[in-house]
């Protein structure tokens, strides 16, 4: 995991790595959570997975998942290290189970004596997807009336992009991925012939001693070539009043979440339309912080708030309801969650977002688009919103 030396006062380290796993957690949506918290409890240690999007049949029972799934990451897996390296400055700590110094000594002179050569490819293969251009259309107005009705506010409707039958080099195409749009909770995720790169602008949410944080992004757009233009582009998200009424929304919904599991008064918005600055884009995030009960179990903070607002919409659990039945692949990973857990029960956790994955096995890759649909929302613009998303993609496929 890589922050890429993005600031924020929010960061513990500008790069984190575990490898090695000495066991592991691998379950489905069910007693997931508790599973997690066993198994942490269990082993008061360092934990490194995920939190797949279909998790939402746990976090909201009745809901299922029938979509084609042609990834297949289980819905949560974490695993504790044998070996992990933490770079914060100009130090590299380096620890795990059973490490003393000599042995750490000796992973950090072969760290420093080796090099990496990622492999050239250029992948070929059709990319294509389970909705063409007609069905995207119907399923955003199928949506929209679904808004007009007052079943939901806003919906987070998503795209799968996929290709299969290929043989890529994964981590070749994290190199590439990180190289042209390097981002602060970028990561390069391997378990057994499951991959993913990632190179996400979004934090899921955080916890460090007493405080939880969640960081939503809504609102983006374009950056432009020169600093005055750039400037303006800040200026125009900034003052721009639908941005600003889907940020407050997920805002709201954030703040929602995280008071089950609050003290009482503690849940507030400490930075609201903060306009952050990345390759390509500028982004409009907001900052809600809770102090959680005490005693409450990590674990618990994090499924009242799973799956993330920014990736349904509202009210979530009738978006999460129209999402099964628009979107015609199950998300998986993607809209997930990345992280680790500390051995005091901190954690951290990204938005799987602007990702590929790749099952080596079945040689099947993924990269999924998509866009916050409102009733205001223009089906044609939104399709072209995915295209474009999915070209950023494609040029990193093919080399």
């Amino acid at each position: 995991m890589d922050n890429n030396n993005y600031a924020s006062i929010y960061h513990q380290n500008e790069a984190m790595l575990a490898a090695d796993a000495l066991d592991t957690l691998s379950c489905q949506a069910g007693n997931a959570f508790s599973s997690l918290l066993q198994y942490h409890q269990t082993h008061k240690d360092w934990l490194f997975g995920h939190l797949a999007y279909d998790l939402k049949n746990e976090t909201f029972p009745g809901l299922s998942s029938h979509n084609k799934d042609g990834i297949n990451f289980p819905d949560l897996f974490f695993f504790r290290p044998r070996i992990i390296m933490l770079l914060s400055g100009h130090e590299v700590r380096i620890g795990g189970w059973d490490m003393d110094e000599n042995a750490a000594r000796d992973i950090y002179a072969q760290c420093t004596a080796m090099s990496v050569h990622v492999t050239p490819h250029t992948p070929h293969g059709t990319v294509q997807a389970h909705l063409d251009k007609q069905q995207y259309l119907d399923a955003v107005r199928g949506l929209q009336d679904h808004i007009h009705r007052g079943d939901c506010y806003e919906v987070n409707f998503c795209r799968e992009n996929f290709i299969e039958d290929i043989i890529v080099d994964p981590l070749s195409l994290f190199e590439k991925l990180n190289k042209v749009s390097p981002s602060p909770f970028a990561a390069y995720y391997r378990t057994n012939d499951l991959y993913m790169a990632c190179s996400s602008p979004e934090r899921f949410m955080q916890k460090h001693g007493q405080e939880v944080i969640s960081q939503p992004i809504k609102g983006t757009i374009r950056r432009a070539d020169n600093p005055v233009a750039d400037e303006e582009r800040r200026k125009e998200l900034q003052q721009n009043s639908k941005e600003r009424a889907e940020n407050v929304m997920v805002v709201d919904l954030v703040r929602n979440d995280l008071s089950h599991t609050a003290q009482r008064g503690s849940v507030e918005v400490t930075e609201l339309f903060g306009i952050y600055s990345f390759a390509q884009v500028h982004h409009m995030i907001s900052t809600v912080r809770a102090i959680p009960e005490a005693g409450m179990p990590f674990t618990e903070v994090i499924r009242q708030a799973f799956p993330m607002g920014s990736m349904t919409g509202a009210p979530k659990l009738s978006v999460l309801q129209l999402i099964e039945q628009y979107e015609k692949s199950r998300r998986g990973l993607f809209s997930g969650a990345l992280g680790y857990i500390t051995p005091e029960g901190d954690f951290d956790f990204n938005v799987v977002i602007r990702s590929i994955l790749y099952n080596a096995g079945s040689r099947y890759l993924s990269f999924t688009t998509g866009s916050a649909i409102t009733y205001y929302a223009d089906p044609v613009k939104e399709w072209e919103e995915c295209l474009l998303k999915a070209e950023a993609m494609k040029k990193i496929l093919a080399g």
